[in-house]
């Protein structure tokens, strides 16, 4: 079975805008995916990349344009500056490795409400009660926010090393093999390059 490693934030507004792309992706080719929610701020650290807050004004106004030009392309509701935002992104990450591996609900599901509860809900992923309704919403147990704590750390610090060692350096990133896919936009490219067109 074909493994697509997937490097992401949960309040990476890119990879909110990948809604279940992957998943119909991984579905159609019988791959199976592995989440790997990391650090993004220090991934970008690591890799020369630039927090939003700290970006010349330019780029923080294109950016806001391309947010809004996103959200009306992939038809979801964005409030483009969140109430709650850069959130604490470790407790929902460790609410998706505790998931991922007690298995039983919907990983993706997890993830794709986390990132609308920063991008359309305005509800702060950090806190704990949060965490647990997501987890509950997916078909997980919301003690999981709980038990999960010792191995997600480890594991959320550990994807951060993974990423930057197979070359990763934004988020979404998939990973199949050795080919790289860097955005939301280039699942298309994933796709058909698990056809073998590219």
């Amino acid at each position: 079975m074909t493994q697509i490693d997937y490097y992401f934030s949960t309040f990476s507004p890119f990879t909110y805008f990948a809604g279940d792309g992957l998943e119909q992706i991984a579905q159609k080719h019988g791959c199976q995916i592995t989440y790997k929610p990391l650090d993004l701020i220090g991934l970008f650290a690591r890799t020369g990349g630039t927090p939003p807050p700290q970006r010349h004004e330019n780029r923080q106004v294109y950016r806001l344009q391309e947010l809004r030009r996103l959200a009306k392309f992939y038809d979801v509701p964005l409030n483009e500056k969140p109430k709650f935002f850069p959130p604490n992104a470790a407790p929902s990450s460790y609410a998706v490795i505790a998931a991922q591996q007690a298995g039983g609900g919907d990983v993706g599901a997890l993830v794709q409400s986390f990132l609308r509860a920063v991008w359309a809900e305005d509800r702060d992923i950090a806190d704990d009660a949060v965490v647990r309704d997501c987890l509950a919403k997916a078909g997980f147990d919301p003690s999981l926010a709980d038990s999960g704590l010792l191995v997600g750390a480890e594991t959320y610090a550990r994807n951060l090393e993974e990423a930057v060692s197979a070359g990763v350096f934004g988020a979404p990133f998939y990973i199949v093999g050795d080919e790289r896919f860097w955005g939301q936009d280039r699942l298309e490219h994933l796709d058909l390059h698990l056809q073998g067109k590219l």
